[in-house]
């Protein structure tokens, strides 16, 4: 389905967890790493299109997140003719989109990265809001760059971020906080990593 201008409807998402970290995905059996996104099918609303492939994508339901805000407008990118297939050249453009800004309200192990037979990421990780532009191909950074400034001024204040502070204060040299007791936020970091790495080590057996 494309527009009078050769551009295919679409949607793109950037999940934030708690601490304002959003969902990085390496695509699969590339180098290249990206948010999530997917194509608007005939009769779909852009939300619609987007809860669809956040399933598809990542494995999560709209129970697992909240919408924060969405662009205003459509957002357009132009793809090189030669990531183009021969049969749709001379008509097909590339893509507009329409991002959505989400948090997570499940758990990271609510995500699934083989949710469909056609998986789109091998590999993900949380990244600060503001990803590298290089790791993403080229011709969708100016689209990445409008999205996250358009979207920034919704990011939530960070969940426990003042009393991180204080703890950070409080800590020994060993890690541990001065009157004894595990840092609570040491534990769930190295939780989130061991996740993470279960994911990559269950697709690379």
């Amino acid at each position: 389905m494309l527009d009078r201008e050769g551009f295919r409807p679409n949607v793109g998402i950037i999940l934030l967890n708690h601490r304002n970290q959003v969902f990085w995905g390496k695509r699969i059996r590339t180098h290249s790493w990206q948010f999530p996104q997917g194509g608007i099918k005939h009769g779909e609303s852009p939300e619609q299109a987007m809860f669809r492939e956040l399933h598809e994508e990542v494995g999560l339901l709209p129970d697992h997140v909240r919408i924060i805000a969405r662009t205003r407008d459509w957002l357009r990118y132009e793809v090189p003719q030669h990531f183009i297939r021969k049969d749709a050249r001379g008509h097909y453009k590339g893509q507009k989109q329409i991002w959505f800004l989400l948090q997570l309200t499940g758990r990271d192990s609510d995500m699934n990265l083989r949710a469909t037979n056609h998986p789109e990421f091998d590999a993900w990780r949380w990244h600060e809001y503001w990803v590298p532009l290089e790791a993403v191909i080229e011709f969708k950074r100016g689209v990445y760059e409008m999205a996250l400034n358009e979207l920034a001024r919704f990011l939530p204040k960070p969940q426990g971020h003042q009393n991180r502070y204080l703890r950070g204060n409080m800590r020994g040299s060993n890690g541990r906080r001065a009157d004894g007791h595990e840092d609570a936020d040491i534990q769930i970091e190295t939780t989130s990593e061991q996740l993470i790495q279960v994911e990559i080590d269950i697709k690379q057996s």
